[in-house]
């Protein structure tokens, strides 16, 4: 039995682009599963910004989940390139079934590394966790919440950062991801700030996750902070990493409504599970090809 793949593509907008791809598909012998599409038409009530690419126009996004039949991923890829200039598309088409690989990476606070691990043991999460990367040593990771056991034999590599050491160890990382061949690289808690070379290089395939206060409540202690000026609604935020830090394209995001009864542990405690339950999710949406990007924003097909 065959193996489901999965076509994702954008285009300038056109009419019939959905009708070709269903019959290019159709003719191959290939029988859909599952077909999401996206017009993204400008706002013209809606004032540009600075950060806005406008160069890009209308455009489509289309996500296709289909069983080949007889047809081979190779094939089908030598095909649709032909077709596809004529349309200008960006698409791939990958297995659905295959984990994407994956490399974590962690400073102090654990919980969402800890989650990363659950979800991916339990098959929750379809991917291969192939290196995990801290900017301090095994036994200082080890000695919060998460175990030896929770890591296995996933290999672990302490990169420590300074001011001084950070082009170092930035290219450092780079070999790691390429030797791996990641294909995702997931922030999870990772407090140090990539630079402008490293995050060009991973971008597109660079997950962060922070609290949703930026740019209020800065620095160290945002829930505290949050709590001495009676916030009512916390969350957490899944982006892509680009140059602006924590401004990339917005992957996912949740909230939780707080009331005066909540202590500034209560924040931290329902900040901590909104961070871990957001960052799994913006990963599962990844792996699942669900993420397409759109200049400075992301289409995002559900499922």
């Amino acid at each position: 039995m065959s193996k489901p793949l999965i076509l994702t593509l954008d285009c300038p907008d056109a009419p019939g682009i959905t009708a070709k791809v269903t019959a290019f598909l159709f003719e191959r012998g290939c029988n859909i599963l599952d077909a999401q599409q996206f017009n993204d038409r400008a706002d013209e009530e809606a004032p540009a910004s600075k950060a806005e690419d406008t160069s890009r126009g209308d455009r489509f996004f289309m996500r296709v989940a289909f069983d080949p039949a007889e047809a081979t991923a190779d094939n089908l890829r030598a095909d649709f390139a032909e077709f596809a200039t004529r349309f200008a598309m960006e698409w791939k088409i990958v297995s659905q079934d295959r984990p994407r690989r994956v490399l974590i990476m962690v400073s102090k606070a654990d919980h969402c590394l800890i989650d990363l691990l659950y979800r991916w043991r339990t098959g929750e999460l379809n991917i291969e966790p192939v290196a995990l990367v801290s900017n301090h040593p095994k036994e200082v990771v080890l000695s919060r919440g998460v175990g030896q056991t929770d890591i296995g034999d996933i290999p672990f590599h302490h990169i420590p950062v300074t001011r001084d050491t950070k082009p170092e160890a930035e290219a450092k990382l780079r070999a790691i991801a390429d030797e791996c061949d990641v294909e995702l690289v997931v922030l999870a808690r990772y407090m140090q700030i990539f630079s402008d070379e490293q995050s060009a290089h991973f971008e597109g395939r660079c997950i962060n996750i922070h609290h949703s206060f930026l740019p209020g409540f800065k620095g160290a202690r945002p829930y505290h902070q949050a709590h001495e000026r009676g916030v009512k609604i916390i969350g957490a935020t899944a982006h892509f990493v680009t140059a602006d830090l924590d401004e990339g394209p917005i992957i996912h995001q949740d909230v939780e409504r707080i009331s005066h009864a909540d202590a500034a542990s209560d924040l931290v405690r329902k900040g901590r599970d909104i961070e871990r339950r957001v960052l799994a999710e913006a990963v599962r949406l990844f792996v699942q090809e669900r993420v397409l990007l759109n200049g400075t924003r992301t289409v995002v097909f559900r499922g």
